[in-house]
Parts: structure tokens; C-alpha cells; sequence
């Protein structure tokens, strides 16, 4: 066997004919009706296939500042390894499903366009391209099975019969004759009458099965039992690359555009062989509103549609119907979203032309994450090690990317004493003293614009790509290469035409800067402070004395047996490294004690580890006591003593392994930590 005919066996065996056939099923309209009677939920509205879509993929509940939210695991894009994951807008996504519920059970928002309203980058477009791509899959499940119908035309050479598809998808349950659509949906109903939906038979057929219908009714006589047998119904697959159910319809140049792309136009070529054109077989059905039929429409920036459009988009959305040119009014069943920035809406607002667009929305703020955590797995999507190859992205790099895109969004606090970077840490959070949940959410709440401006995404994205490629030479990038090509691409950023907005985004990287310091400081300090056994007897012996001195007891010298009063020069030594007042000395040793107690309660062992504020003191009461032996401003220096490099390198093996470094970068942060300190910035 040649290898080219293996590889044909190969693909011919991974292949599931039965999956195939199932979802290219074609029977009579019995055996629909077969169907329907089994399976109600394949006659759902285009709304309620969405909803059912998103919910089929499970939820999550979440509790974010005292307020349980939903988070739909649809929009983590499961499918397609979160390549389209959305992040940390919970509650613009718990929104945007209320109002799919809503249309589903049909209490009115079915009649609404749904407009995604926000700031360039804010993951509109994600969310639309989410839904039509979610909604493709689906119909490819039996959950989400769906059929449509074509009439029996003529026969081929062979005699087998040829059938030409309605042109636009449509339910086949709407050749059913209006007066009998109530009796045949109860009998539908028979064994489901607990079916939330129901089965509701609404509109008529469209301009081409129209005709057929009729054409064959006067061939039999008015026998619609006769006509019915002419049908080939077949299930359907929506998919926006065949134009099935999926439509998308973007402004272009009004003098290249007109109406007919909407709702389809003439077939000139047609017109010779039926005679005139106002005969359906001589018109395409193509338009974006038909091929978008029983699915989804997203408009791209819709609001800068020409009018003329959107008179077209009223009727489609209030009354479910489209004007195909020559033809009257075609019923139509699907999701119209649009998507459109700040500016345009702002355009709309002051239109009063425009009133009766407005009445007809859903608007949905679809604002940037304000949430550093969120922002950070934004970056992380596009670089990571499978990504990036041959170039490393050391620690913290796309955290300060992130860092700054964040606060050029935030407002600032009202409250004179937090700093934006303070607020940052708190919506990320990072507990703060004199702050609790309830102050948090105070705080959101008196910032109704933030996250609706400042930095997208795409241009930090821009900018870590910058990096990547500028810096050739290097085996990998730091903070310090973004952060500088962030700087340099402000002067020819597009929206900022503002200097001042300038001035103070270019003040947010000296902000971004400094706390970078701090995160590194931190680390280089853990890394010399890393003696677990060290910390362990440092750790029980502050306890020991704590325990004794919250219990007016003594502590039993261990060299000597004699018992002494607790130590407060060590207490204090340790409790000041955390800023400790004396005045909440007492405070704080009676919750580390009762947080002891709270652990052994649950069968849990507390550690020097377990609580993170006593953690951080113990550790940099380690690293003061152990700087001295390793002096790093000899690191800057042209010549290192043997005992020197070899503690060094001791630092280097804890930062690679506890802090994501590697040799390279953990190099780099430990030269610009040990500069600090020749500088003095540190105490030493």
C-alpha cells in the first residue's frame, strides 16, 4: 500500500458515517411531525436555541463583593480552548442572557435589537463571533437539532425526484393551513404538556414557498393532504460559511451599497425564463436578513448604517418581517445583534431622527475589565510558552502591561486617602486595612463610567508584540521592554488626541513602575529569606511568646528551663515589618491566636505560611537579619568573593523554583534589586 492511499484509509476510518447521516437526515412531513411529537424543542424560536445554547454549557455561581453572580461557562469558550474566552464582565454577560430568557419566553424583548454598547476593545465583536460560532456547534447536536423543507420540483435522468430548498430555512410546521395550526399543536403537545416553550406556529410562508403552495394546491384540487407529499423536509445545519442561519452584514461605502444585501434582490437572468420579476423563482433570497433566517444576524457597528438600512432593521426587529423588493412582507425568526462604539451611540442619543431606533434596543454596556486578574488572562491567551516560541516572558511582564491598562480606566477615589493603585489592589482582592467589601462595592458604585475609557487591550497587545520582535537580541523580555514601548507609542496613539490624557497615562507608568519595584524588592527579599527551617523556629517562637503574653503567662527559656516574660523586643521586631502600631499590638496577637483556634477547630495545622500578613513580617524579619551575610550591593560591583557568588546562586535556584524565574531573567531582577540598594533606595 503506497503512503498516499495509507493516509486515505486512515482519514476514511476516523470518519463517522452514522454521526453523518444522522445530521443529514431527509424524510417525509410525517415523519416530522413524527419527530416534533417526540422532540417539541426542535420547533424553538432562534431565541430560544440561543438561550438553551449558552445554558447547555453549565454555570457557575461566583461571589464578588458580597454579590452572588452567575458566570456562564459558554462564554469561557470551552470549545475552542478559551481562544474567545471573555473575562471579568460577569455581570454585562449575566445582562445580555436576562435578556435572551426574556425573548425566549417571549415577554418582549424577542422584538428588540440587542446592541452591545462600549469602548473599542471591550470584547463586543468576541461575544457576537461567541454566539453565531456557539450556535453552529449546537445545531450540529442533538439538543440543538433543527429542519427545515424543500418541494419535489421534477425528476432527474435517473427518475429519482429533484427538490429545491425553501430559500429561506424556514420552520416546516408553517405549511400547516392557519386554522389548523391550533388543533395540530395541541395534538403535538399531547405528551409534553409540561414543555416550557410550547409550540407556537407563527408567520407565513415566505414569497417562493408561497407560490409553490399554492401552485400545487390548485394542481390537486385543494387536497392539502396531496400537497404535503410533494415536501422532503431535512435537517439543517447553520453554519455563517454556507450561508445557513448565520448572517453578518458590515457598513461599507454608501455608494457600494444598497438595501438588496439585506433582503435579497432580482436574478435578472432569471426574469427570460419566468416571464416577469415579480415571479419568486426570479428573485435571490440571499440577503443577509433571509440566509440569517431561524439563527442569528450580527450588524458590525451598526450605527453607522445609512437610514435606509435602518428601516429595514425596525421592521425585522418590531414585527419580524422584511420588504424584499417586488414581494410583500416575509416573516422572519432570528437574533439580530448589533455592536457599536462610544461615538456613534453618542450620534444617536442627540438624533432625534433616530427615536424610534432607540425604542427598539436593548442596550448592553460591554465595558473593559477592571479587574487585574482578568486583564492578565486577556494577555495570557496570546502569550504564553505555546505561543511564543524561542523567547521566554519573564515574571510580571504582562502584569504590569496589565497593571497600567487598568488604571488609565479607574476613576480616581473620592476618598483622599486611597491612592488609585490601593483601589486597583482592592477590586483585584488584596485586603486593605480600614477597608471591607461593603467600602469595595461603595466604591464601584460611585464610579459609573469606569471601564467605560481609557486603554483597550489591543494596544497593550500591540505593544507586548513590539517587544517581542524589537528586542531580537535578547533571549527573552522583561517589564522594563513593555513598559517602554508602551511610553514610546503614546506620542502616535490615534484616540489620544488629549496632551493632558497624555501626561497623565505617561504618569501612570512612572506609577507602574514604582510598584514593579516593590513586587521585586519583595521577591529578591522571600528568595534570601527562604530558610524554611529558619522560618519555622522564627515562627514558633514568635508564638510561643504570643501565646504567652495574650494568656499573662511566662515563657520557659529553652537553654537555661528558667521562665521569663514574653519577649516583646522580638514580638515588636517581627510585628513592625507589617506596620503594626503599637496601639493594635494586643489587636492583632489575639486574632493571630484565635485564627490558631479557629484552624484547630477544623482539624487544620497552622504553619509559618498559613496566614499571609504573618507570613510576609516573618519573612522580612529573615531577610533583615540575613542581608548583611550576603551584602548584594557587591552584586553590582566588577568582582564577587567566591562565599558571595555561591549564596547568590543559592537566591538565583529560589527564585527560579518559587517564582517562575529562569536563569536569565532571574539574573536581570537580581542586578536591578541589588542597584536599588546601592542607590540606598532600601533600608538596610
Amino acid at each position: 500500500m503506497s503512503h498516499g492511499t495509507d493516509l486515505i484509509a486512515r482519514i476514511a476510518n476516523r470518519q463517522n458515517l452514522v454521526d453523518y447521516q444522522k445530521k443529514h437526515w431527509t424524510g417525509s412531513f410525517a415523519e416530522y411531525l413524527d419527530i416534533v411529537r417526540h422532540q417539541p424543542q426542535v420547533t424553538r424560536t432562534a431565541y430560544q436555541r440561543v438561550y438553551d445554547m449558552i445554558l447547555s454549557y453549565g454555570v457557575d455561581e461566583i461571589i464578588v463583593n458580597k454579590e452572588k453572580q452567575t458566570r456562564y461557562r459558554f462564554f469561557d469558550d470551552p470549545e475552542n480552548e478559551g481562544q474567545d474566552a471573555v473575562f471579568g464582565i460577569e455581570k454585562t454577560l449575566m445582562n445580555l442572557v436576562n435578556v435572551l430568557k426574556s425573548a425566549a419566553h417571549r415577554y418582549g424583548t424577542e422584538r428588540r435589537v440587542l446592541l452591545l454598547h462600549g469602548p473599542v476593545g471591550s470584547s463586543k465583536s468576541t461575544i457576537a463571533r461567541l454566539l453565531k460560532k456557539g450556535l453552529e456547534r449546537y445545531s450540529r447536536t442533538d439538543a440543538g437539532a433543527l429542519y427545515s423543507f424543500g418541494w419535489r420540483d421534477e425528476h432527474d435522468e435517473s427518475g429519482e425526484p429533484v427538490f429545491t430548498d425553501c430559500p429561506m430555512h424556514e420552520e416546516p410546521l408553517r405549511l400547516v393551513p392557519t386554522e389548523d395550526r391550533e388543533g395540530i399543536i395541541g395534538a403535538l403537545l399531547a405528551d409534553h404538556h409540561d414543555y416550557e416553550y410550547g409550540i407556537a406556529i407563527e408567520g407565513d410562508l415566505c414569497p417562493f414557498c408561497r407560490q409553490m403552495y399554492l401552485e400545487r394546491m390548485e394542481r390537486y384540487g385543494g387536497d392539502w393532504s396531496r400537497l404535503v407529499q410533494d415536501i422532503r423536509v431535512r435537517r439543517m445545519i447553520l453554519s455563517e460559511q454556507d450561508r445557513v442561519g448565520i448572517g453578518t452584514f458590515q457598513p461599507k461605502d454608501e455608494k457600494n451599497q444598497d438595501a438588496t444585501e439585506l433582503t435579497g434582490d432580482i436574478n435578472y437572468r432569471k426574469i427570460a425564463e419566468y416571464g416577469t420579476e415579480s415571479d419568486p423563482r426570479a428573485f435571490n433570497f440571499d440577503g443577509e436578513f433571509n440566509v440569517a433566517n431561524r439563527g442569528i444576524i450580527e450588524f458590525i457597528e451598526v450605527l453607522k448604517l445609512d437610514v435606509a438600512f435602518l428601516y429595514d432593521l425596525l421592521g425585522a426587529s418590531q414585527e419580524h418581517k422584511i420588504k424584499p423588493k417586488k414581494f410583500a412582507q416575509t416573516d422572519i425568526d432570528e437574533v439580530i445583534v448589533g455592536h457599536t462604539n462610544e461615538p456613534e451611540y453618542k450620534k444617536l442619543q442627540s438624533n432625534e431622527f433616530m427615536e424610534a431606533l432607540r425604542d427598539r434596543t436593548v442596550k448592553i454596556d460591554v465595558p473593559y475589565v477592571t479587574r487585574l486578574s482578568d486583564e492578565i488572562k486577556i494577555y495570557e491567551k496570546d502569550y504564553n510558552s505555546r505561543k511564543v516560541r524561542g523567547k521566554r516572558i519573564a515574571p510580571h511582564t504582562l502584569e504590569v502591561a496589565a497593571m497600567w491598562a487598568l488604571l488609565t480606566r479607574l476613576e480616581e477615589p473620592k476618598n483622599a486617602g486611597l491612592t488609585l493603585m490601593q483601589k486597583l489592589k482592592l477590586y483585584n482582592g488584596k485586603t486593605l486595612a480600614g477597608f471591607t467589601e461593603d467600602n469595595i462595592k461603595e466604591l464601584r458604585e460611585e464610579a459609573e463610567r469606569e471601564g467605560m475609557h481609557g486603554i483597550s487591550p489591543r494596544y497593550v497587545q500591540d505593544k507586548i508584540s513590539n517587544a517581542l520582535v524589537g528586542y531580537s537580541e535578547s533571549r527573552s523580555i522583561n517589564p522594563f521592554m513593555v513598559l517602554n514601548e508602551l511610553e514610546t507609542g503614546l506620542k502616535h496613539h490615534s484616540l489620544i488626541t488629549n496632551d493632558d490624557l497624555r501626561k497623565q497615562y505617561k504618569h501612570l507608568l512612572a506609577v507602574v513602575k514604582e510598584e514593579y519595584e516593590d513586587i521585586v524588592k519583595n521577591e529578591v527579599q522571600r528568595a534570601i529569606a527562604a530558610d524554611e527551617d529558619a522560618l519555622t523556629r522564627l515562627c514558633g517562637n514568635y508564638i510561643d511568646n504570643v501565646k504567652a503574653y495574650t494568656q499573662r503567662e511566662k515563657v520557659k527559656n529553652k537553654y537555661t528551663g528558667a521562665a521569663e516574660e514574653p519577649d516583646e523586643r522580638l514580638m515588636r521586631s517581627i510585628e513592625e515589618k507589617i506596620d503594626i502600631p503599637e496601639s493594635r499590638k494586643d489587636d492583632f496577637r489575639r486574632e493571630i491566636m484565635n485564627y490558631i483556634g479557629a484552624l484547630a477547630v477544623e482539624g487544620k495545622k497552622f504553619e509559618w505560611h498559613t496566614n499571609d500578613r504573618l507570613r510576609r513580617a516573618l519573612e522580612l524579619k529573615l531577610f533583615e537579619d540575613q542581608k548583611d551575610s550576603i551584602k548584594l550591593k557587591t552584586l553590582v560591583s566588577a568582582v564577587v568573593d567566591k562565599d558571595t557568588q555561591e549564596k547568590i546562586d543559592i537566591i538565583k535556584t529560589r527564585l527560579i523554583k518559587n517564582f517562575g524565574y529562569n536563569e536569565v531573567s532571574a539574573t536581570d531582577v537580581l542586578n536591578y534589586v541589588a542597584s536599588i540598594f546601592a542607590r540606598g533606595d532600601v533600608k538596610e
